[in-house]
């Protein structure tokens, strides 16, 4: 079916919310997805009922996931929690053998097998006065929840966002309502500034010399460019690492990433570091580590769903089996 012209409305479910909300979702064990939310082809929003999660998360926080009893733990950036409502929120985009099979199979009243945390220190939010959130591609969504508290805190916010175009715009509501000022960059200049985030980064400065600290949240070649934006400036530039993790408590060392020449954990001593201390390079060369087995893991995985006669996934099959359609594009850790 041909796709029409201009952004398409996102496709949402929600699921009625229970008198007294537990944790599972129609009698199966686990954790109820109570709404979905497409924002693109590979990019969707899982709304997940965790009251005990939702009262303790802060900003910059993450969980781990389990899809289910045989699936592997994958570590998610919290992008919204809501107390009143006992939920947490997680922008996934589908890249991996997981984050595909979770676009596939949850839906509203479905459940997540297991979702522990929060894990990580929260996100310092200090005093400062004026102070830049950017969020690019992927961390759009969980740099959300820090320009939220800056503004809670009484600070003045600026909001940056990147996207390639903008049929990928999303939560451009939500930002507006926690920032004094937002600028959306495109790659392809459909929407605002017409280049990288750091062109939003150079406007603010410009317009505002008295900037106390930079937020950025994003791929890791994205967060390196904020961080030496920054640095002629002498701006205090904090960004969210996103390393190859397992158990997320500091045993496998599988997060370890080098910050001002020392070896740290993300999952213990961060995910929030210094950027203008970070090895990116190292960082990167980190990421592309089980590129092999990545491919291996996704090429069993499809052979799986032809032998089962599984349709592929497009926003119309979900929909068709119950879910939400479309899709979206951003997560904050890798899948």
């Amino acid at each position: 079916m041909a796709r029409k012209s201009g952004k398409p409305k996102a496709k949402t479910e929600e699921q009625p919310e229970s008198p007294e909300p537990g944790h599972e979702a129609r009698g199966t064990p686990g954790f109820e997805i109570v709404a979905r939310e497409d924002f693109s082809d590979v990019t969707f929003l899982l709304e997940v009922r965790h009251p005990a999660m939702a009262k303790a998360a802060r900003p910059g926080q993450f969980v781990i996931v389990i899809t289910h009893e045989h699936g592997e733990r994958i570590p998610l950036t919290i992008a919204d929690f809501d107390r009143d409502r006992g939920t947490v929120t997680l922008v996934i985009q589908a890249v991996g053998k997981t984050t595909k099979e979770m676009q596939q199979i949850c839906r509203v009243g479905t459940a997540l097998h297991g979702v522990v945390g929060p894990m990580g220190l929260p996100s310092h939010i200090g005093d400062a006065k004026k102070v830049i959130c950017v969020g690019g591609g992927l961390g759009v969504a969980p740099v959300y929840p820090q320009a939220r508290a800056f503004k809670e805190g009484g600070a003045y916010v600026i909001g940056v966002v990147g996207f390639r175009n903008k049929d990928l715009v999303f939560w451009e509501d939500k930002f507006r309502a926690c920032c004094d000022e937002l600028i959306i960059c495109s790659d392809d200049g459909s929407v605002g500034i017409k280049g990288l985030v750091t062109k939003g980064i150079e406007a603010a400065i410009d317009k505002h010399p008295d900037i106390d600290e930079v937020v950025a949240i994003g791929p890791p070649v994205m967060m390196k460019a904020c961080a030496e934006a920054t640095r002629p400036h002498d701006i205090k530039t904090m960004v969210s690492l996103n390393p190859i993790m397992v158990d997320g408590t500091g045993m496998c060392g599988g997060c370890r990433v080098k910050v001002g020449g020392k070896v740290m954990f993300a999952c213990v001593d961060g995910p929030d570091f210094d950027g203008h201390d970070v090895d990116f390079d190292d960082l990167m060369n980190r990421l592309r580590r089980f590129v092999s087995e990545e491919k291996r893991a996704m090429e069993k995985w499809q052979e799986n769903c032809k032998r089962l006669n599984q349709e592929p996934y497009t926003p119309d099959t979900v929909a068709e089996r119950g879910g939400s359609g479309s899709a979206a594009a951003g997560t904050g850790r890798p899948s």
